[in-house]
């Protein structure tokens, strides 16, 4: 129970039922001053902090702490401890973090404790939607050979993930072909206030709260727009937080961005999102909330708010939140939610202060910025990052330029090539790939329903895609399919090649599957800058297929129109996408559908009949799933012989009483890096190369190529994932110049080797490892391997210029200490080659929070150099999960102390 130092425990009824609640009003009249004036989403961290006070983790002076916030804005450094009410995962890392559980369950028992501590404490659900790739595409049978290979592939992880199921408490699988972990969120998991029961006084007594989770995908943040904050974490902090842990982070700063006005004709929210995202990037907010407000809100769908929260990873934000308003309770309506659920959500956000309309009151902000969305236009993004936005009329000469400035190719420009056994050539910014894909926008009906509209439009006007563009459509639900077959729209989609391939990420994570072999050969025999355009979040480098190195983002009907086009040299706003059946030309403007158009239609054929349908056994799967046999136990029986799940390392040899942190000595340097290194580059979720060290180790197991699947698909297994560290094919290490892929030089004798093989010399010859980078170190997904693989290869602390958020806490998980230049500093300042060794001191004694330890620099040639850092431990909680080795020893000691 609360300490409830500010008075605030009162009851709700809603109905027939009665609600025990934490009461902001109540808490503002009782010495919380002004809280009524604060941004919505630090009113759900404060309702969450006066609900734990316990004077212990939460203590009276960080409730005021959010009192403060008004008048610092974010700016004081006040630590405090979140409690999510939950936890979401999917497969690709889920996996690992359930994984992580069996083997923290092995090493309770090797410690003499009870097993079953470790058990999640918060609900957890895990949707299986990363694994299903696009092997197979453009008919009518595309969907059931994928699934069939799906399981073909990942039987030993389902395997593993149905033996969790009944092993852990609170833990709830969504079985494969149901729909995208953030989709199934949004459409079905998600209470917006959420409940539970507790003891008190010999009484059940039911507390209402607002929804609150983390999740182990960065994209968790769309359902922001349905005013629900979580965001993405590593596998390793949700492991934390299923396990009762607070994760610990600073009250942040919260940038308003204020909406105004409504989008014209012949815009999306697609090109909504892309305009946020490059006007955030540039303001800076990594680390921040953002929180949208202002009169736009009222014109925007809920869908549309949730395709904008979907993207805060791309905009650098911790999230991107929508209170609740009429929009929400007509969502929750819309989508089949309980009455009785709704009738709570309105009257507890209207009890609190949390519920929005026009006329309320606008919040104190860290700072905002505005946008008016009639000046919103038709957009795309790429070569290889969200926020670089280009407007649809200049695509094609921005490639041009790309092509002359990236790929230093401009020459080429006009160049085909010919394709074997095929009646048509190959060139530079074909399309090669063109993919309706990803939550972000497969969740919105008016961006689906526009896709359908456009090909009915094409196919009416005699236009066929062409013929070296891969084409597929994988919905995030199966609402989806729901709507596109009662519309008709599912049909003209096929016409043109948009089969339904499976219900997941698909293209956005890498699993695109192969390109046809004889386009795929054409592509690499000549070198060619081939190109996709999907309607996703992510377009980073090496990430969407290895063949194809421009990537644009778009919305689901642009993905259709450049299909039809077939390269990113036509200019949609002039060039025609074809000719009719008489030889006419005809223009994107001729069959683009009006806004009133794709209205009707959603209100036609968007119903709350198909999702009560398509969500009705959604734990249930298909015949595949059931026919699954697992044996049960407390303990999981693990298989020598998988290359798919096994007990990782982490734990061996561990004891009780953490050993003493020591200074990094006689370092040696393993990676020169640029800016924005993703955990892509870091962590690949995609192909595996046969002549890679995963590659070479899977093949010395048995494994043939064709059934390697991807790094994403073996995230079960340390040793696939420690050899996959730093081994995406378009890394550039600059200790080995004008090189691609991942490899170094080891010193002192200078062999270039891949890194893996580098690591594991340094590892034998007892020598530590550090890497250097420069700003937004860890961008992208919020991959816990990216980490781990990190600290298996032996690197004790990564220096950057800048850390991304989620990266920045997952080296500290996994016991990497994450060091900061100073402004105006960086390794290329420095001087260094990578032939230099490197001490760091002052981590073995009074290390605190944010401290300044310097790093020295011993060159080849002997001379010295010295430089201050900051130490990116932020709390002193990530101070304890550091001197443990990690968070999961951490936890794992306290739990075992415990009992």
């Amino acid at each position: 129970m609360s300490l409830d130092s500010f008075k605030c425990r009162k009851t709700l009824k809603v109905g027939s039922k009665t609600y025990a609640y934490f009461s902001l009003k109540a808490a503002e009249k009782n010495g919380l001053k002004g809280i009524s004036r604060l941004p919505y989403s630090l009113k759900v961290l404060l309702e969450n902090l006066l609900r734990f006070e316990d004077g212990r983790s939460v203590t009276k002076a960080d409730i005021e702490g959010i009192a403060k916030w008004l008048s610092n804005r974010g700016r004081a450094e006040k630590e405090i401890a979140f409690r999510p009410a939950r936890v979401l995962m999917q497969d690709f890392t889920g996996v690992p973090a359930v994984v992580d559980l069996a083997a923290m369950r092995d090493a309770m028992k090797a410690l003499g404790k009870d097993p079953k501590k470790i058990n999640p404490l918060a609900p957890v659900d895990l949707v299986i939607d990363h694994s299903v790739m696009v092997d197979y595409f453009a008919n009518s049978k595309a969907f059931k050979q994928n699934v069939a290979l799906e399981y073909d592939r990942n039987g030993e992880r389902y395997k593993f993930l149905k033996w969790g199921q009944g092993a852990f408490d609170n833990f709830r699988v969504v079985p494969p072909g149901t729909g995208i972990c953030h989709q199934v969120n949004l459409e079905y998991l998600a209470k917006t206030v959420w409940t539970s029961t507790a003891r008190e006084n010999g009484k059940t007594v039911t507390y209402a709260y607002p929804d609150t989770l983390v999740g182990t995908d960065s994209h968790t943040t769309m359902v922001n727009g349905l005013a629900v904050l979580g965001w993405g974490v590593g596998g390793i902090e949700a492991e934390a937080a299923m396990l009762g842990q607070p994760i610990s982070m600073l009250i942040p700063e919260v940038i308003g961005f204020r909406l105004d006005g409504a989008l014209p004709q012949g815009t999306t929210a697609t090109d909504l999102v892309l305009t946020v995202t490059q006007m955030l990037r540039k303001k800076g907010v990594v680390g921040k909330f953002v929180e949208f407000y202002g009169p736009g809100l009222s014109t925007l769908s809920l869908e549309d708010m949730a395709t904008i929260a979907n993207m805060a990873p791309e905009y650098g934000a911790t999230c991107g939140f929508f209170p609740i308003g009429a929009e929400t309770l007509a969502y929750l309506k819309g989508t089949a939610r309980p009455a009785a659920q709704v009738a709570l959500v309105e009257k507890y956000a209207r009890a609190q202060g949390m519920f929005w309309t026009a006329k309320a009151e606008e919040p104190v902000f860290s700072d905002t910025l505005a946008l008016n969305l009639a000046t919103v236009v038709p957009s795309m993004a790429g070569p290889k990052r969200p926020q670089d936005r280009v407007e649809l009329g200049n695509a094609a000469a921005g490639f041009a330029k790309v092509m002359a400035d990236e790929f230093k190719k401009a020459d080429e420009l006009g160049k085909r090539f010919k394709v074997e056994n095929a009646n048509f050539d190959l060139g530079h910014g074909d399309v090669v790939i063109a993919a309706i894909t990803s939550c972000t926008n497969t969740s919105n009906p008016s961006v689906m329903i526009g896709a359908g509209l456009l090909a009915r439009n094409a196919v009416k006007a005699g236009l066929s895609t062409k013929p070296w563009v891969k084409t597929s459509l994988a919905p995030g639900s199966q609402v989806v399919t729901e709507y596109l077959a009662s519309s008709g729209l599912q049909k003209d989609l096929d016409r043109l090649g948009f089969n339904l391939v499976g219900y997941g990420c698909t293209t956005c994570i890498g699993n695109s599957g192969p390109l046809p072999q004889n386009i795929a050969d054409a592509v690499r025999k000549n070198d060619l800058v081939a190109a996709a355009v999907l309607s996703g979040n992510r377009n980073f480098e090496g990430r969407v297929n290895p063949d194809v190195r421009a990537n644009y983002l778009a919305s689901p009907p642009l993905v259709v129109a450049y299909a039809l086009a077939g390269s990113l040299r036509a200019d949609l706003t002039r060039d025609p996408l074809g000719h009719d059946r008489k030889g006419k030309p005809v223009y994107l403007r001729d069959i683009w559908p009006s806004s009133k158009e794709i209205a009707a239609e959603v209100r036609k054929n968007v119903t709350r009949k198909a999702y009560a349908k398509r969500y009705k056994d959604v734990f249930k799967g298909d015949a595949q799933w059931r026919a699954i046999k697992v044996a049960k136990g407390m303990n999981y029986a693990w298989d020598q012989n998988s290359t798919y799940v096994a007990n990782p390392p982490y734990f061996e040899g561990l004891s009780m009483k953490p050993a003493p942190v020591k200074d990094i000595a006689g370092a040696r340097i393993l990676g020169l890096f640029l800016d924005s290194i993703t955990t892509d580059h870091i962590s690949p979720a995609g192909d595996i190369k046969a002549a890679s060290p995963a590659g070479r180790y899977l093949n010395a197991r048995g494994v043939e190529k064709v059934d390697f699947n991807s790094y994403g698909a073996r995230r079960g297994h340390h040793e696939v994932m420690m050899r996959g560290t730093f081994a995406n094919i378009r890394i550039k290490n600059q200790m080995v110049p004008g090189v691609e892929g991942g490899v170094t030089r080891h010193y002192p004798d200078g062999e270039t080797m891949p890194i893996y093989d580098a690591a594991m010399k340094y590892a034998a010859e007892g020598t530590p490892l550090v890497i250097f980078a420069g700003k937004e170190y860890g961008t992208g997904s919020s991959r816990d391997w990216a980490a781990k693989g990190t600290r298996l290869l032996g690197v004790r602390a990564v220096i950057a210029q800048s850390f991304e958020r989620i990266h920045r806490s997952n080296l500290i998980g996994m016991g990497v200490v994450p060091l900061q230049f100073r402004d105006g500093e960086s390794w290329q300042a420095l001087g260094l080659r990578g032939d230099e060794t490197v001490t760091i001191r002052g981590l073995a004694e009074g290390l605190k929070p944010r401290a300044t330890l310097t790093v020295s620099i011993t060159r080849a040639d002997g001379s010295a150099a010295e430089v201050k850092v900051l130490c990116r431990i932020d709390t002193l909680d990530e101070l304890d999960y550091y001197r443990n080795g990690g968070i999961m020893p951490y936890v794992l000691r306290n739990l075992a102390k415990a009992g």
